[in-house]
């Protein structure tokens, strides 16, 4: 042990002179103190640059659904406001539709079909409206007529997809209890 402390103090001593024992320049701290403020001014954009990309992603898809889903859905003698909604409301409902046609099985089947069937009731509702409204011009009732559709449809949609992932759950169960 006494051996391997000299080896250190005699590496220590020779390297002695080798340290950097020189003060920081008085402007030393500030100039740390402004880089460091500078890149916390930069992680504040960006947040900024993530909102915005968001956004515009979620313009983009709304306008790509809009655009593929042709004339027959369009609102031809309706505001830009009831076509934003109407649009909006579409993606979500097209969106939630393609989750629960996915989630189609022989176990749940008969639950998919069901609403599909209420879905195509639902959607010549709202094709009465919306010739209602072109018909008509747009007016309060129609517009809530519209929207509350729209509403129905989707809290709809919502609790078809939450009965069977309900459905699969009680399944999932009921596998592994007879495992």
């Amino acid at each position: 042990m006494k051996n391997e402390n000299e080896k250190l103090d005699q590496l220590f001593e020779t390297l002695e002179n080798q340290w950097d024992v020189h003060e920081m320049d008085s402007q030393h701290e500030k100039r740390f103190s402004e880089k460091l403020a500078l890149k916390k001014r930069k992680k504040n954009f960006g947040l900024i640059y993530a909102i915005a990309a968001s956004v515009v992603v979620m313009l983009g898809i709304t306008l790509f659904y809009t655009n593929s889903n042709g004339s027959p859905r369009e609102l031809k003698f309706a505001s830009k406001e009831t076509k934003q909604t109407d649009s909006i409301f579409t993606v979500l409902i097209e969106h939630q539709l393609e989750q629960i046609k996915a989630k189609k099985s022989p176990e749940n089947e008969k639950i998919v079909n069901d609403a599909l069937q209420q879905m195509k009731s639902l959607d010549s509702d709202y094709e009465k409206i919306k010739h209602e409204l072109e018909v008509n011009g747009e007016s309060k009732p129609i517009i809530y007529a519209m929207i509350s559709n729209l509403q129905t449809r989707i809290s709809f949609l919502q609790n078809v997809l939450q009965h069977i992932e309900e459905t699969e759950k009680i399944k999932k169960l009921n596998d592994e209890k007879t495992i």
